[in-house]
């Protein structure tokens, strides 16, 4: 039900500026058992150094969602949008039929994210892209979906696939239960803090490939920043 796998064993790269574990083959990191979780492809734990960051590049029929741990992510792209991310919000870009962007650390801080890319359901559309705070407080002992594929999650910055990214923070001692709903799959990381999901133990930055439970029961052990990608 669950696959744990700690951080201490994901791929990863140190580029010097850029400081990265892959949950999944990613780069030059490959791995035929971590290919993807579903229609989750990419998780990536990044670290960019102030001044830093990704120069122009394409992506096409990617849903790409980028949480930001700490500091702060500046975009901008050749549809004209511009936009900086700050701690605890989310951006969103659907690369639909192609797009270039770039992705820079413009503050004084090292900018931590977890960069998630989605298989979309079909291919093409428009490209575009979208940021949105979300104040800890909403998540405050509870899930709040955060980019979500599904018309009836309105808050939720849209993304076109099947899934849905939620987060949550949690007390030491608090619980919270997210409903998977049968033949769903969960991948869940905490940004920081140690949680227990079925009597395993989940460290910071560990994840967690949950399968066969259609509702996840998080209990945190400290104080815990959580995100959780419910995948076709």
């Amino acid at each position: 039900m669950i696959d744990l796998r700690p951080f201490a064993s994901l791929g990863g790269a140190n580029h010097g500026w850029l400081k990265a574990k892959h949950h999944f083959s990613f780069a030059d990191y490959y791995d035929p058992k971590r290919m993807n979780w579903g229609n989750l492809r990419v998780w990536n734990d990044d670290a960019i150094a102030p001044d830093t960051g990704f120069p122009p590049h394409p992506h096409r029929d990617m849903e790409i969602i980028t949480y930001v741990r700490e500091g702060a992510i500046t975009h901008e792209d050749n549809l004209g949008n511009k936009g900086r991310t700050e701690a605890g919000d989310v951006q969103v870009m659907s690369a639909g039929t192609g797009i270039a962007h770039s992705e820079y650390n413009r503050e004084e801080e090292t900018t931590k994210i977890f960069q998630i890319w989605i298989i979309p359901t079909e291919r093409g559309g428009a490209p575009s892209w979208g940021t949105k705070p979300f104040p800890k407080g909403e998540r405050s002992g509870q899930f709040v979906t955060l980019a979500s594929g599904y018309a009836e999650d309105t808050d939720a910055l849209p993304i076109r696939t099947d899934a849905r990214v939620v987060g949550a923070t949690l007390k030491a001692g608090e619980t919270a239960e997210y409903h998977l709903g049968a033949n769903r799959r969960a991948y869940l990381v905490p940004a920081v803090g140690v949680v227990e999901i079925a009597g395993q133990r989940v460290n910071a930055r560990d994840g967690a490939a949950i399968s066969e439970l259609e509702t996840v029961t998080i209990t945190a052990l400290e104080d815990s920043e959580i995100v959780l990608v419910d995948a076709a």
